[in-house]
């Protein structure tokens, strides 16, 4: 089961423990479309850079990192050290297999068969997606544009820059906000109560708001979508992430 737990540590700290919908073999599989690199030649000193990066983000939000994550890290640091060792080899036919070989086929293996998981899920399904006319209707309701659920991944990304923007506060400046998730959650649930339309994502952000409350209102947001509360949903890949009630 998913759960938030609050930290003994830290007065108002939390430790998120979510459910692992996406694993290390998708974290890397968004790298490699965010940067548009070629699965099979991948540059391992950006992507391990920017994998750990990602692995930094989780650990500062208290994301629950299961160990696949850390085993991931441990072999992206090994093909890396790998490769930047000299090579001794006196001709091709003496060169050694290349260290990213091994981990190339597990992403095409996953790909392959996430893709089909993805093909399968799109598919209409009966009482979800497809129901019996009871009664003849006037005019068919128009076709709603197709929204792309957005990833956890996605939703790192998206809260990276909303901390990029944040200014370093000064020590006098600094006052701690009493708000907790819980009370960000009725705030959130509260505006879409008010507005009943999509947000972009940053915009349920306060303007001027310090580093604390981003990552609170980071966690009330992931909250939210494992209660099935609310949907973060792109128009296209990598595009704006846009939230709406559900």
């Amino acid at each position: 089961m998913d759960e938030i737990e609050r930290d003994p540590e830290e007065g108002q700290g939390y430790t998120v423990k979510l459910e692992m919908f996406e694993g290390p073999l998708d974290l890397l599989l968004h790298l490699i479309r965010k940067n548009e690199l070629n699965i099979m030649d991948i540059p391992i000193a950006l992507i391990t850079e920017q994998y750990l990066g990602y692995l930094r983000l989780m650990k500062e939000l208290n994301l629950d990192v299961a160990g696949d994550y850390l085993l991931m890290a441990s072999t992206l640091l090994q093909i890396k050290s790998k490769m930047l060792l000299p090579s001794t080899s006196e001709g091709p036919e003496e060169e050694g297999e290349d260290p990213r070989a091994e981990l190339i086929r597990r992403l095409l293996e996953y790909e392959k068969f996430k893709g089909a998981a993805d093909e399968l899920e799109r598919r209409p399904l009966k009482g979800r997606d497809i129901f019996v006319r009871s009664v003849a209707l006037e005019s068919e309701a128009p076709k709603e544009e197709e929204k792309i659920e957005a990833s956890l991944f996605d939703l790192l990304e998206a809260f990276r820059q909303v901390l990029a923007r944040v200014k370093p506060e000064t020590f006098h400046e600094v006052q701690r906000e009493s708000i907790t998730v819980e009370q960000k959650i009725q705030e959130i649930l509260t505006l879409f109560q008010r507005e009943k339309r999509s947000i972009a994502f940053h915009l349920l952000f306060p303007e001027g708001a310090s580093r604390r409350m981003i990552v609170i209102t980071f966690l009330a947001i992931l909250e939210l979508v494992k209660m099935k509360w609310i949907r973060v949903f792109q128009m296209a890949p990598f595009e704006t992430i846009r939230v709406s009630p559900l």
